[in-house]
């Protein structure tokens, strides 16, 4: 479980480090963050309390970092909304934690980063003034956003989204598995066999 923790400190630190490159111009790098899948293995993988604590607390440690640089509220409820989506994706991993594996939890990545965009996106429709309240307003907001908060539009984040929680989820799977295997046992070759 070690090293899906250190995986969890680089994902925080990752993260971070992208949001804040963001500011320079990358915006090919929005919505490249690996949160939704801390929150889906998190919540198959690790015991009880750590379940959900873990992967909302680097949410908030690395939500810390960047509201303050973009001097951006830590209360509102877009922010809310989006604590809310990752405890349903760590509900979709802790229904799956008796049955982890690749088989599983890469699905479960993907439905993962799809239900975590239409949440987002229809909470940010619905309370948005800038979209009109109408299907054409609901498409708007999951297609291309509004122009005025980014350049990036909102397929791009869905898109880079699902590409980060895939890689992700499989780093995670590997993580939680290195080291599970047992190696064959020479010793119980090199006994004598009875006659």
């Amino acid at each position: 479980m070690i090293p899906a923790f250190l995986l969890i400190v680089a994902a925080v630190a990752y993260r971070i480090v992208t949001g804040l490159a963001i500011t320079s111009g990358s915006t090919w790098l929005s919505n490249f963050a690996p949160m939704a899948a801390i929150a889906l293995c998190g919540a198959a993988y690790f015991p009880g309390r750590y379940k959900f604590t873990v992967p909302l607390i680097a949410l908030f440690i690395s939500d810390i970092v960047l509201n303050l640089h973009y001097s951006a509220p830590m209360i509102d409820p877009l922010i809310g909304c989006r604590y809310l989506a990752l405890i349903v994706v760590g509900l979709l991993g802790w229904a799956l934690a008796n049955r982890a594996s690749w088989k599983t939890l890469l699905p479960a990545s993907l439905a993962g980063s799809i239900l975590f965009y239409v949440i987002t996106n229809a909470f940010a429709w619905l309370s948005d003034p800038g979209y009109a309240k109408n299907f054409a307003g609901l498409v708007q907001a999951v297609t291309v956003g509004l122009p005025q908060y980014s350049a990036t539009p909102s397929w791009m984040f869905f898109r880079n989204s699902v590409v980060s929680d895939l890689l992700f989820t499989g780093l995670f799977i590997l993580c939680m598995h290195w080291g599970r295997t047992p190696a064959p046992t020479r010793a119980s070759s090199a006994l004598p066999r009875p006659i």
